[in-house]
């Protein structure tokens, strides 16, 4: 069974999942079942599609009705965060630089609004970026480098 915590059950679940996709496991397939994922991690159908819905806002999944849940094919199974945080260093920003803005983010990644503020969220919890009121996001930190397989 999943092991609740403070942050849900259904974020523990969702990123159990972002690992597996991250990885490749799921690429161009339909993911398990929203029944079979319950009865494997011991929790219900609703904390399921719960973690399938975060992970939906993400961009890394999508949903056909009738079908179910699948990573579309071809598609950066990195997560919005990941993306969002590696566009500090694919724009070469230092510290102290003016981060996008909300509107750029979503042209740029094709994600709503809410998904790119949940993202920049957790970026700003992980101390990368500061709101500077006035002047908008600021890189405060710079990312670790990506790991070398």
């Amino acid at each position: 069974m999943a092991q609740a915590n403070a942050r849900g059950t259904y974020l523990v679940i969702a990123a159990s999942l972002r690992r597996d996709i991250e990885a490749g496991r799921f690429s161009g397939r339909l993911l398990p079942s929203e029944a079979e994922l319950g009865a494997s991690k011991q929790v219900s159908r609703n904390t399921v599609r719960r973690a399938l819905k975060s992970l939906e806002s993400e961009g890394l999944i999508e949903s056909t009705p009738g079908i179910g849940w699948r990573v579309p094919e071809g598609s950066d199974r990195r997560s919005l965060v990941q993306r969002m945080t590696d566009l500090i260093r694919d724009d070469a920003l230092a510290v102290g630089d003016s981060y996008p803005s909300e509107a750029r983010l979503c042209e740029r990644f094709e994600r709503s609004r809410t998904a790119v503020r949940h993202a920049l969220a957790q970026m700003e919890g992980d101390g990368l970026l500061a709101v500077i009121h006035g002047k908008g996001r600021i890189v405060r930190a710079l990312p670790n480098p990506p790991q070398q397989p």
